[in-house]
Formats: C-alpha cells, structure tokens, sequence
C-alpha cells in the first residue's frame, strides 16, 4: 500500500495566518515545510510518522553495528606492536626457569 504525502510549503508568516488549516493537513497525513527567507527551517508532520522515522534510522545503525561486529568477530587479531611469539616464548621460558630455581 502506497500512501500519498503531499507536501506544502510556505513561508513563517503564511504560517502564522494558517495554523488551523496546517493542523488540519497534518492530521490528514500531509508534511508542511516552513520556510524563512526561502530557507526551510520546519517541517510540521504527525508524531507517528516522526516515530517510524527515528525507529527506522534506529533500526539502520543497529544493523551497521551489527555488520561491523560480526565482521570483526571473523576476523583475525592484528598486532600492533604488541607481544610477538619469539618475545612470549623467551618470558614463558623465563618463568619456567623461575619456577625451577624454588
């Protein structure tokens, strides 16, 4: 099912004169955009419409997060700089050796 939206656009004085009328529109499913000095800096629509669209966004990075946790999941440790085998093979050796002595 396909719904129609119709956007309106008009300036902070139409506004102001029109408030009822963009009340009216917005409950019967239309987005009014409100424009100053031809800029929008409004957009009036129906909280449950708002609602969808975060969830929405919501849903989207959660689902990047989840691509990028699994992604790292499989894949392998990259050291940087850190303990190299020969390094933790003379430290394991030292230990024994430690324990040896006693």
């Amino acid at each position: 099912m396909y719904l129609y939206v119709m956007d309106t656009t008009m300036s902070v004085s139409e506004a102001r004169a029109a408030l009822p009328d963009i009340l009216n529109r917005v409950s019967d499913g239309d987005e009014v955009t409100i424009t100053r000095h031809g800029k929008a800096v409004a957009v009036v629509i129906r909280p449950d419409v708002l609602r969808s669209r975060r969830a929405s966004e919501t849903l989207a990075t959660a689902s990047r997060i989840r691509e990028a946790v699994d992604g790292a999941r499989e894949a392998p440790l990259q050291t940087r700089g850190g303990l190299g085998h020969e390094y933790a093979d003379e430290l394991i050796s030292e230990v024994r050796t430690g324990r040896d002595a006693r």
